[in-house]
């Protein structure tokens, strides 16, 4: 039993068990062989929708920067004489707007950008503004740059200013440093042209922070990937979701777009600016700056295996029921050349026509990639007479490359029962599962991998999330669901080798979709009970699984459990044995935390609990981001071989017992 240090400690916490309460005895047997937990088991899933790209992660400030949104202008207020044209020096992007003289002493000529949900600066911080330009009948033109606050009660405008000058017929890309005087959230940049004005040609204008994660000029806003990087993910998948297949074939997500100089990349129409009506965004567009070059830099800085998701040659089902808006058969082999391309991208040496590419952007090493997605949510026999061919030409060239197929949108019924025989036929590695589902089916799934066949293919859990009945948006309770469903994925990892929370990210002011994990403004980001539940996992996925049963089974909310789900690992090399366990119920119980078969001498010297909770089923707010987090005890003793303890109502708790 426990030394009396360690139950004077719980007891003045209010922790111990109270007499003739009932106990709810948890056996771990801590020397058991256990299935080992993959590298992978816990990651994330990144899909440009809720603004999570441009406007979100991606730190570019300015919208439509190369002006070659299907309307030129939009995002642009322009004034005086400005005139688009589209022989510009950038093929995949043919826009650029002339500025010539206004015509009078008094008139001016010019542009203002209202950047995402506003153009956001803070005082203190410096901008790199930079823009590719050329006068075009030679000679000298001056252009002053400004970052504005159309709001302020100032006399001024404009928060900061700079003027350069634009020389030679040639084009050029001139860069200027901003730093703003005050903060502002929701101001503009503001181009003019200087008096006495010459014309000039303006193309690829450009806003990021100069702090960006790690210095990167087409880099990513600090604080997101900061909180990428807490996660420890161990597998990031990429670049969706519902993007990869676009509604038609001209709006796919095709990865060769995206790399080569940013310049150069194409805008693509984002699928998810119409998708809803009632959350319509008419303006937002993928401008590819970030794309699979930057998406594998960052899966490399965060320490997660890669996971890129191709399209299979399928439009979106769900927008497309007629077989001739997807690609036929025969016409699959630049779809299956994308995918062996981007292998070659990845891994391919430097002489390689795709390893050159990447080399020549900065990375001569290898991105070692190992995982493959191909298709996302299709179903159908539409979908596996696609991918046979897929499959057969990665086996060909590139046999040590994981396969991952899908079993659909749904996580049972028709599609899911027919896929999942499909899947094993066709020998794909992984099959992903897709399920945004509400709190009984969350609470009913702890078993869901109990008995999955160990012969097949291994379970991605793709996509999933609990949308609360009547209450879709973040709150405490679907996040306890989360993490009591997340035991099971844990025990089960013999057949569960990843698992992504969907969607990452949503702007405040842009969203589509909800619940996410991280939700942000222009300035500031949130983590949510989601969240947290996903970190307390990683930080304690362990090295191996170790059984853990209540009176022979496992605990997985079954009749009798009381609403406890729990699971148990084994962290090698430190001994440490980790249980994880939810509370789902309305009631506080106590636990006693056996444990089974320890050794002559072996017990364990401290225990650390942690615990997340939230009174009313609370919410993190960008205002108020303390209200829901995890709180850590620890509590030291000479010798541990077991433990009473209470759980709270409505709580995830974690209990690291160390040697």
């Amino acid at each position: 039993m426990m030394r009396k240090q360690l139950l004077t400690a719980l007891l003045a916490l209010g922790c111990m068990t109270y007499a003739g309460a009932e106990i709810n005895r948890l056996v771990v047997e801590p020397n058991a062989k256990g299935a080992p937990i993959p590298s992978t088991m816990y990651g994330l899933f990144f899909e440009d929708i809720n603004y999570a790209a441009d406007g979100g992660l991606y730190a570019e400030k300015i919208k439509n920067r190369s002006f070659d949104f299907p309307t030129p202008l939009q995002g642009w207020n322009a004034f005086g004489k400005v005139e688009v044209r589209n022989d510009g020096p950038f093929a995949n992007n043919p826009n650029y707007v002339r500025l010539s003289p206004a015509g009078h002493t008094d008139k001016w000529t010019g542009l203002d950008n209202e950047g995402f949900f506003g153009v956001s600066f803070e005082k203190g911080k410096d901008y790199r503004f930079s823009v590719w330009a050329r006068v075009p009948d030679g000679g000298t033109s001056k252009v002053r740059v400004e970052l504005e606050d159309p709001a302020t009660m100032g006399e001024g405008q404009d928060k900061c200013a700079k003027e350069f000058e634009v020389t030679g017929k040639d084009w050029k890309k001139y860069t200027v440093t901003l730093s703003p005087s005050e903060t502002v959230s929701k101001g503009k940049l503001r181009v003019f042209l200087v008096k006495p004005e010459t014309t000039v040609d303006l193309e690829h204008l450009s806003l990021f922070p100069t702090d960006t994660w790690k210095g990167r000029e087409n880099g990513l806003r600090n604080d997101l990937v900061q909180k990428l990087a807490d996660l420890k993910p161990g597998v990031f998948r990429f670049p969706g979701g519902c993007i990869v297949e676009g509604t038609d074939m001209d709006t796919r997500y095709e990865w060769k777009k995206t790399v080569g100089p940013v310049e150069n990349r194409p805008v693509n129409e984002n699928r998810w600016h119409y998708t809803f009506r009632h959350r319509f965004f008419p303006d937002y567009f993928q401008s590819y700056g970030l794309g699979f070059y930057e998406y594998f830099l960052l899966s490399e800085d965060i320490g997660a295996e890669p996971l890129p998701i191709l399209n299979v040659g399928l439009v979106c089902q769900y927008q497309n029921h007629d077989e001739s808006a997807h690609a036929s058969l025969n016409e699959l082999q630049p779809f299956i050349d994308d995918v062996l391309d981007l292998i070659e991208f990845a891994n391919g040496p430097v002489d390689s026509e795709w390893g050159k590419v990447r080399a020549e952007m900065g990375h001569p090493e290898p991105f070692n990639l190992k995982y493959v997605g191909i298709g996302n949510e299709q179903w159908g026999p539409e979908y596996t007479t696609r991918l046979e061919p897929f499959i057969k030409a990665v086996r060909a060239k590139y046999p040590d490359i994981k396969i991952v197929g899908s079993s659909g949108p749904d996580s049972e019924g028709k599609q899911f029962d027919y896929l999942w025989p499909e899947m094993k036929r066709l020998k794909a590695d992984l099959v992903d599962e897709h399920f945004y589902r509400p709190e009984s089916w969350f609470l009913a799934q702890g078993n869901r991998y109990d008995n999955y066949d160990r012969k097949g293919p291994k379970v991605f859990a793709g996509e999933y999330a609990c949308h609360g009945k009547g209450k879709k948006y973040n709150h405490f309770n679907a996040a306890l669901l989360e993490a009591a469903f997340m035991t099971g994925l844990e025990r089960n990892a013999d057949i569960v080798e990843m698992a992504t929370y969907a969607p990452l990210f949503a702007h405040v002011e842009g969203w589509q979709w909800r619940p996410d994990m991280i939700w942000f403004d222009n300035f500031r980001s949130m983590p949510t009970a989601s969240y947290y539940v996903q970190q307390l996992y990683s930080l304690n996925k362990g090295t191996q699984v170790v059984p853990l049963k209540m009176d022979g089974k496992a605990v997985a909310g079954n009749e009798g459990q009381n609403g406890l789900f729990a699971s148990a690992v084994k962290e090698d090399p430190s001994g440490d044995i980790i249980v994880k366990v939810a509370n789902t119920g309305d009631t506080a119980q106590e636990l006693q935390i056996d444990f089974k078969g320890l050794k002559k001498k072996q017990h364990y010297s401290s225990v650390e609990i942690t615990t997340l909770h939230a009174d009313n089923d609370a919410e993190n707010t960008l205002d108020n981001q303390e209200i829901v987090k995890p709180k850590v005890e620890n509590y030291n003793a000479d010798s541990i071989t077991d433990m009473n303890v209470s759980i709270p109502a409505k709580t995830f708790a974690v209990y690291r017992f160390k040697k």
